[in-house]
């Protein structure tokens, strides 16, 4: 299990404060210890997480392989990095993986209303949410949180619409090219 306990360990030492001021842990940092275990232990079965470095809990890769709807069978990976005023902001995420999905770009931008600082519906960003909040949020984004409404990629909206057989079509023709596992 990854943790900053090494880092919380290594108390300043007083007599020199400053070149202490550098090695303080910020408030993101210890805030990301418990949240990391906490999604670690309610990690969803079709998701994993990978740390790059383990000492660095504010940048991860997310991988989804939903195992049900349009995308069973391909593997997405996000990269999730948590910047310094979170908790006061969402992380900020980005796919790595090419799909053709209404609520992701071909750039890999996310709508998701839980990544939004304000949102029309309310569902937006608070102080109280988590990062199991925001793995939860990907990985229904291929299940049952689909938003057809208002979409980011417009084009795969209007596609399902109009023809959903079409849909599934392009859907695994991305499948195959891009994310097979």
């Amino acid at each position: 299990m990854i943790t900053l306990r090494g880092k919380l360990k290594k108390e300043p030492d007083m007599s020199n404060k400053s070149q202490d001021i550098g090695k303080r842990i910020s408030i993101r940092d210890k805030l990301l210890i418990k949240e990391v275990q906490e999604m670690e232990q309610n990690l969803p079965s079709t998701c994993q997480v990978t740390f790059s470095d383990p000492h660095c809990l504010y940048e991860f890769t997310l991988m989804i392989a939903p195992d049900e709807g349009y995308w069973c069978g391909g593997r997405f990976y996000f990269q999730i990095h948590i910047p310094e005023e979170y908790n006061m902001i969402p992380p900020k995420v980005k796919c790595l993986t090419k799909l053709w999905h209404p609520n992701i770009n071909e750039d890999g931008d996310v709508c998701l209303s839980i990544l939004r600082q304000n949102s029309i519906d309310g569902m937006g960003w608070a102080p109280t949410r988590k990062l199991k909040d925001i793995v939860w949020g990907l990985s229904s984004l291929f299940t049952d949180l689909l938003n057809f409404d208002d979409p980011l990629n417009r084009e795969a909206a209007d596609l399902f619409s109009k023809d959903k057989e079409m849909f599934g079509i392009k859907v695994k023709e991305y499948l195959v090219q891009y994310a097979k596992r």
